[in-house]
């Protein structure tokens, strides 16, 4: 089927991007007001020695610090009584599974704060890069076009750092975590010998199942000491019903087992994906990867209209195109029906990206 595309502006800034995110699937408020919070726990822990030594100098230097937040209490998991609470998150069970050797291992959860990303970020070169801060609920997340988010019991919420050179490839990171995430969820599946969940990625972030959407990626960067600094954060529907869907509700439509995906067991497996995945991403770029991610996104083959203002006309002319994969800048690669190779960007005004794709016709 044919999708019309509108043109409205041209941006061509990777940084701007790659920093564009689709939200968490979560509820949204109307307005960046929410609700006042005054009081947040961080719970620090480590998978090694080394990292648990980490978590008790942090502890006393009072980090991480959240400036929006009047009273923050940092804890070590020695000393936080794990909550009974099925609705809590698991440090022990998902240190048990983590195989890494950098990333997921020194780890910070709470059980609500404003924002998993603004934890990251505002305390990135006072964390080992690798870290990773889980939320069982946040309030202030954050999303595309400055949206706020508020995010239900049930959704995996996390983010956490990486650190790269070569900026060129910084705008495809995204990509390698939304495969990560896609084939987590397939080994956690196969693991536990539960249906398979065919989970797709909409490009550029956003994950899908059964059409709907269920799942979101923010990447954010900045450049310091000649490397890039990146917060990548995921908010994943496991086991809410709200606002779509969510893993576990497709999952009691598969099967008659009582059966239910853990938060704890897909963030390890995310991990343990994506460490693979990003070695071999800083190796040899992202071309290893495009096979598994062609078969997992959801646009091979998608034919869109695209609108196209004449500076000398009333009306703008429109082109069909195919779209063929990813260009080496990260944005859409497609073909005109006269066979002309094209670059589509998104216009940066439209909350689905395919709804406003420009088209830069390439050499």
């Amino acid at each position: 089927m044919l999708q019309p595309i509108s043109l409205r502006f041209l941006s061509h800034n990777l940084t701007k991007h790659f920093s564009q995110s689709a939200s968490p699937t979560t509820h949204t408020y109307s307005s960046m007001e929410s609700e006042s919070e005054s009081k947040c726990i961080l719970v620090l822990a480590g998978k090694s020695a080394t990292e648990k030594e980490l978590a008790n100098s942090m502890k006393i230097s009072n980090v991480p610090k959240l400036p929006d937040v009047e009273d923050v209490s940092v804890l070590l998991h020695s000393e936080y009584q794990e909550s009974p609470n099925e609705e809590s998150f698991r440090i022990n069970s998902y240190m048990n599974s983590l195989s890494t050797k950098h990333f997921g291992r020194f780890f910070i959860w709470s059980p609500r704060l404003p924002s998993t990303h603004d934890v990251v970020t505002k305390n990135f070169g006072e964390l080992p890069v690798g870290s990773v801060c889980v939320a069982d609920v946040q309030y202030k997340g954050r999303g595309r076009s400055m949206n706020v988010w508020e995010s239900p019991k049930g959704c995996l919420l996390f983010s956490f750092t990486i650190q790269m050179e070569d900026g060129r490839i910084v705008p495809l990171v995204q990509y390698v975590v939304s495969l990560a995430m896609t084939e987590a969820i397939n080994d956690v599946c196969t693991k536990d010998g539960v249906p398979y969940l065919d989970v797709r990625i909409k490009w550029p972030n956003d994950l899908y199942l059964d059409g709907l959407k269920v799942g979101g990626i923010l990447c954010t960067s900045t450049y310091r000491s000649k490397k890039f600094n990146v917060s990548a954060g995921l908010g994943l529907n496991v086991d809410n019903e709200k606002p779509t869907t969510s893993l576990n509700a497709v999952l009691r439509k598969l099967t008659s087992v009582s059966y239910q995906l853990q938060r704890e067991d897909i963030i390890s497996a995310f991990f343990n994906k994506f460490e693979i995945f990003f070695d071999l991403f800083i190796d040899q770029g992202f071309k290893p990867l495009e096979e598994l991610y062609y078969k997992t996104w959801l646009h091979s083959g998608q034919r869109v209209i695209v609108e196209e203002k004449n500076d000398h006309k009333d009306q703008g002319t429109q082109s069909v195109v195919t779209v063929q994969g990813l260009t080496s800048s990260g944005y859409l690669l497609a073909v005109g029906d006269d066979n002309q190779m094209c670059e589509l960007h998104p216009d940066g005004n439209s909350f689905d990206f395919f709804k406003g794709l420009i088209r830069w016709k390439l050499a």
